[in-house]
């Protein structure tokens, strides 16, 4: 049976007058649950606050919108207090618990995607709430929660039964949360939009990888990422993953088109995507994307290895270059003439193509 590829939006979970919780579900996007895939979003307005959580998939966090705060605690280690905006990537390994915060007026926008192999559902995450109306505490008798934190039973039945949101609240009062430390983002958060470029081709695009030696916390994720920019009208080379990775992609802004090419020459994917669009490439099959005039941008994590090896079908690397004229006249069946045009051209190195003159 074929599988659907058509990118999709992401559907509201839950909600409180802190903010919003958006996830992309499996039965809408079957690529999901097929590559063991999670994809969800988190937007937080003015004063909103995620309570303490932990997920049962590792994940990358990317911040679309705004500015906040982010409370990360790695097993047996102490509360990091991060400062985040828009363009930070954050890595989130299994028994991570974290928070955020959003105290400016503009709405604070949270991507995440992640590996879901080892989840409760296949293509989803689950999130475990550590306070709540729906937090792990409610679950327990009063009497296990008073051995366990040695306290009365009053005091256990205003501690678990006080907070009466879920997942997301409002702070109202004069509530203080801790201040973010500088040093606490060494290592912990790189924001995309700042780093240097891997790749940077006038007229083209900008590339930004995630990997161990920039942001050390993906290789414990065990997923790549990436921030691709592809300025108005360019071509990103054709191309896919010589590791067996699924690439997800996440449409921050703008709008183009895409194909993505299958088994037996077949294209299984022709569409045009824009902002807030979610679509996955299978394992080998090849994509290309044409920005349309104000340009497209995406962030995309690659499954399966945090240093991922791309084969493009264009450019001076390309493979074709690779191969010996009288292969690619045989492959081809082709004339000699005819196979030294199509190998003169395309000879820079890039892996984006401005449009033509």
């Amino acid at each position: 049976m074929e599988i659907d590829l058509t990118p999709q939006l992401a559907l509201k979970v839950y909600e409180d007058n802190g903010g919003s919780y958006y996830s992309w579900s499996p039965s809408d996007l079957p690529m999901l649950r097929e590559g063991n895939i999670g994809a969800a979003k988190l937007a937080l307005h003015k004063n909103g606050f995620a309570l303490p959580r932990y997920s049962d998939s590792s994940k990358v966090a990317y911040v679309l919108q705004g500015s906040g705060v982010a409370g990360v605690v790695l097993p047996e280690s102490e509360e990091k207090v991060v400062s985040i905006k828009t363009g930070d990537a954050l890595a989130l390994p299994f028994g991570v618990v974290t928070w955020w915060y959003n105290k400016e007026d503009t709405e604070l926008v949270v991507l995440f995607l992640g590996d879901t192999s080892k989840a409760h559902k296949p293509g989803e995450f689950t999130d475990f709430f550590l306070t709540g109306s729906n937090g792990i505490f409610t679950g327990f008798s009063t009497e296990f929660v008073s051995r366990a934190w040695d306290l009365e039973e009053k005091d256990v039945k205003t501690l678990v039964g006080k907070q009466s949101g879920k997942g997301i609240v409002k702070l109202e009062g004069n509530i203080s949360l801790p201040e973010p430390k500088p040093e606490h983002r060494n290592g912990m958060a790189l924001n995309c939009l700042e780093a240097p470029l891997d790749v940077d081709i006038k007229g083209g695009g900008r590339v930004v990888v995630l990997n161990t030696k920039n942001l050390p916390l993906v290789g414990e994720v065990g997923l790549g990422a990436d921030l691709v920019r592809l300025d108005g009208n360019a071509m990103c080379s054709p191309g896919f993953s010589c590791d067996s990775a699924l690439q997800v992609t996440y449409i921050v802004r703008g709008s183009g088109r895409v194909q993505v090419v299958g088994v037996d020459g077949r294209k299984v994917l022709e569409t045009t995507v824009k902002g807030g669009n979610l679509f996955i490439v299978p394992r080998f099959f090849v994509v290309s994307k044409i920005a349309d005039p104000d340009g497209l941008e995406w962030f995309s994590i690659i499954t399966g290895t945090p240093n991922p090896i791309f084969t493009h079908l264009a450019g001076s690397s390309s493979v074709w270059k690779a191969l010996s004229p009288t292969i690619l006249q045989a492959a081809f069946n082709v004339d000699s003439e005819l196979e030294q045009l199509f190998r003169s051209k395309r000879t820079s190195d890039a892996i984006f193509f401005p449009p033509p003159n």
